[in-house]
């Protein structure tokens, strides 16, 4: 399965049509989008995705109903566990407790947002990932990921700049 992960939206209408776009020429089967969309108008793009999606709630998510709505439900609270083809996922936005969750060897992946920072790092077996950001206020990069869940290793996580 692959996965196509953005973060950090901020409302950015163009970014989040890259990052559309660029999750369709991926063939990812999966989005999950780790919070801070910020209004419900800047979901409207995710309707173009070929595949479904979901995300968290990050700390800039204001009008929350209006979020729930807009999304039929795709977005969650934070500190979301999930298991896909026998891999278990952390996924949250703001993550403190993240080096104890990389010691606790109960995730094979975790996504956390929230820094604006591109990271992508291995663990105690464990890949992490922050896709950056997408609307660029903070680094002036753009950028999303893509990773297969069957193959776990930083060297092999895609990351695309949409700028």
């Amino acid at each position: 399965m692959r996965l196509g992960i953005l973060s950090d939206t901020h409302d950015r209408l163009p970014f989040i049509e890259k990052a559309v776009k660029a999750f369709n020429d991926a063939g990812v089967d999966l989005a999950i989008h780790l919070g801070d969309y910020c209004a419900p108008f800047s979901l409207r793009p995710l309707e173009e995705l070929q595949v479904d999606w979901i995300g968290v709630f990050g700390n800039n998510d204001g009008e929350i109903l209006g979020l729930l709505k807009a999304s039929d439900g795709r977005i969650k609270n934070g500190n979301l566990s999930l298991e896909m083809e026998g891999k278990r996922i952390f996924v949250d936005h703001v993550n403190p407790l993240r080096s104890s969750l990389i010691s606790s060897g109960d995730f094979d992946l975790i996504l956390y947002g929230h820094t604006h920072t591109l990271e992508v790092y291995e663990k105690n077996g464990c890949l992490c990932v922050n896709p950056g950001e997408v609307c660029g206020y903070l680094t002036n990069r753009h950028t999303v990921v893509c990773l297969d869940l069957d193959n776990l290793k930083p060297g092999d996580v895609d990351v695309i700049d949409l700028a």
